[in-house]
């Protein structure tokens, strides 16, 4: 990768642009031969292991959650990016399907908020699911179909909702935080070494394969001190870590389904993106891995992980064949911190707040003039 960059980039200018170009592009398409694959047991002078504490999450717990044993994970850093870590899929067989179903068919519903409610009447936006499933479920007719509802949705926002125009939060624009996703998220966090984290906000991404997150930081938390969470289903994705500067040139890495990556301490405020969407590499053990294949026939009563009915697990199956959800948790506040009374409102220029939101790629561009209710700000870098 350091090659790469070395070989792009001259002096002044932007790092990361060029190499988010790079991995964007399609045609010429761009060699992935550097990009990090986790999900290969071959360590590197740049992949390390992480240590977790397996101490922090009882088998038991993680199992409820569909989750390995803590001890069974395979955690890795990065030489030169403190603080950061990247976990290979720590979900048992069978549990992401209900991980999958929650955040098509239950996250996105009312109170919670998503991008449909920018164009859309909430009783039009109640049971986005529900609208879409029987779309969803059908076999390819061969013919044109219009986009269903869960097909047009791009974010949804959880716990304190993320305001994309000031780039702030508030105490009045807060609806409870999905106690599933708090618990598997503090477990985690636990196991990473951050014992009493409280996941109170949270911002998925729904990418289309032609889509892509642009260069970015995520700092509007108060506190920067607890991690950012961030899980990857379905289609994998190439991400991209930087510095501190965009002239620092970025790591490429694969998120494939069921990773999980940790960002904390030096690595909690990096420049990030996601350039493309893309299948997992032939031979990769990823690509033998289906994110919403059977649910694991081992769940016990009270367990979070729930069987999919057929239907359910057909949608999510035929969604996540050719897309991508990611879901990042966050705390905002630490102990003792509360919102200012006013909270800040700067202005941004429309070219600064098209990097927080993924961008619908070409086609969507083009069907945006058509339909306004398709339209996600997009990335350019």
């Amino acid at each position: 990768m350091a090659k790469m960059a070395a070989s792009m980039v001259e002096g002044g200018e932007d790092a990361f642009r060029k190499i988010f170009k790079f991995y964007k592009r399609r045609n010429p398409p761009p060699d992935f031969s550097d990009v990090i694959d986790f999900s290969k047991r071959v360590p590197s002078d740049q992949v390390v292991p992480a240590a977790l504490d397996p101490g922090g999450v009882s088998d038991v717990e993680a199992a409820r959650f569909g989750l390995q044993p803590v001890r069974d994970w395979r955690a890795f850093g990065l030489q030169g990016y403190p603080g950061f870590m990247f976990i290979s899929n720590p979900f048992l067989p069978g549990s992401q399907p209900s991980w999958v179903r929650q955040c098509l068919k239950i996250y996105p519903r009312k109170p919670n908020v998503c991008n449909l409610d920018m164009h859309m009447s909430p009783s039009d936006t109640q049971d986005i699911w529900d609208k879409s499933v029987h779309g969803l479920s059908c076999p390819p007719s061969g013919k044109t179909q219009p986009k269903t509802l869960l097909e047009r949705l791009r974010w949804v926002t959880l716990g304190y909702h993320y305001n994309w125009d000031t780039k702030t939060y508030s105490a009045n624009h807060h609806t409870p935080f999905p106690a599933d996703l708090h618990s598997l998220s503090s477990r985690i966090a636990s196991a990473c070494g951050f014992p009493g984290f409280n996941a109170e906000a949270g911002i998925l991404n729904y990418y289309r394969s032609d889509s892509s997150l642009g260069i970015h930081v995520d700092e509007s938390e108060l506190d920067h001190s607890r991690p950012l969470l961030s899980f990857s289903f379905g289609k994998s994705a190439i991400f991209l870590l930087g510095g501190t500067r965009r002239q620092d040139p970025p790591t490429a890495m694969y998120m494939h389904s069921g990773d999980v990556m940790v960002m904390s301490g030096q690595s909690r405020l990096l420049y990030h993106a996601v350039p493309r969407i893309v299948a997992a590499p032939q031979g990769s053990p990823a690509s033998q891995t289906d994110g919403c294949g059977p649910t694991s026939p081992l769940l016990e009563d009270g367990s979070a992980v729930e069987p999919l009915s057929e239907q359910d697990r057909d949608a999510c199956s035929r969604y996540t064949h050719s897309s991508r959800v990611n879901v990042t948790v966050r705390q905002v506040l630490g102990p003792g911190q509360s919102f200012p009374e006013t909270p800040s409102s700067h202005q941004r220029t429309d070219a600064e707040r098209r990097h927080d939101r993924p961008a619908e790629g070409e086609r969507g561009k083009r069907s945006r003039r058509r339909s306004s209710c398709d339209s996600v700000d997009t990335a350019e870098t």
